[in-house]
């Protein structure tokens, strides 16, 4: 059985990540996130807002966005979405490479793609979904 929580919907600025740590906390106080998975969820959803924050809609306070999460079974769906213009998600440089591994950006994605079981981009990269599989005791 799928369970939708309310979307969240709030301004682009950074201090907002705060707004998802609380949720992944209410998540996880509701649900019981299995101690062993908070991490990969908690760091997975703020590093996706913090992109869509800073690299999406790129602190424009006039732009905002929004936060869903569906509690499927043991697995937890998130959606974040930025009013941005998109981003070519498929050809990113890899910060794993010795000329990007000092560089103090571009881990985002990858962090994502590794911590969740699923991460896929919709509307030219304007969302993200992550998918977290049997997370949930």
């Amino acid at each position: 059985m799928t369970t939708t929580l309310p979307e969240l919907k709030f301004e682009s600025k950074p201090e907002n990540i705060a707004v998802v740590e609380r949720l992944i906390d209410q998540i996880s106080t509701e649900h019981g996130i299995i101690p062993e998975h908070y991490g990969n969820v908690l760091i997975g959803m703020t590093e996706a807002v913090n992109n869509a924050i800073t690299h999406g809609n790129k602190l424009d306070l006039n732009k905002s966005v929004g936060v869903s999460c569906a509690v499927d079974g043991k697995s937890l769906v998130f959606r974040i979405t930025d009013e941005g213009p998109g981003f070519d998600y498929e050809n990113l440089p890899d910060p794993t490479a010795p000329e990007n591994i000092e560089k103090p950006h571009g881990r985002g994605v990858f962090l994502m793609r590794h911590l969740a079981d699923e991460c896929d981009f919709e509307d030219e990269g304007r969302i993200v979904v992550l998918t977290f599989n049997e997370v949930l005791a």
